[in-house]
């Protein structure tokens, strides 16, 4: 009696929770034009674990998190993870050039001036919002709001241990 009770309460968590990770979505391969002019698709950088941040340097949260992204780059980086910084279309694009040049940011920071981008990803709004996409290309993990860093960084243990 008892183990029925159990299964009954178990066997649809472990159904969703199945289901969930079978249907991790496609990221959509929106283009990227960085500070320096190159466009990059997303596609081009399938093979990698991809962190996508959207953010402002308006936004409180985005500068406060934005010495835990560089850090957790540099961790990360030499296993091949990527991190995109996308500007959001309102913000000013010399504002976003004085940040990342100030701050010396090491990895790609996308200017997103007509909002194709956030778009792409189901009309990103809010700041921070950030993707995490795996080698295959599929969102993984979406964070609103600043992501806690030590989980992420075991994910992303995780995902680059993950053979392509």
């Amino acid at each position: 009696m008892f183990l029925k009770a159990i299964t009954r309460l178990v066997a649809p968590v472990l159904l969703v929770a199945f289901l969930d990770g079978c249907s991790q979505p496609a990221t959509p391969d929106v283009r990227f034009t960085t500070l320096d002019g190159q466009t990059t698709p997303l596609s081009a950088l399938r093979g990698k674990v991809v962190l996508v941040n959207f953010w402002a340097t308006t936004c409180t949260t985005c500068v406060a998190e934005m010495p835990q992204l560089v850090d957790t780059y540099n961790k990360f980086a030499p296993r091949g993870f990527e991190t995109v910084a996308v500007a959001m279309d309102y913000d000013p694009p010399q504002y976003v050039r004085n940040y990342a040049t100030k701050n010396a940011l090491p990895f790609k920071v996308a200017l997103d001036t007509d909002g194709s981008a956030a778009k792409g990803f189901d009309g990103v709004r809010l700041t921070p919002t950030t993707f995490l996409i795996d080698k295959q290309g599929r969102v993984v993990q979406k964070y609103l709001g600043a992501p806690d860093f030590p989980k992420l960084h075991a994910l992303l243990d995780k995902l680059l241990a993950d053979p392509a």
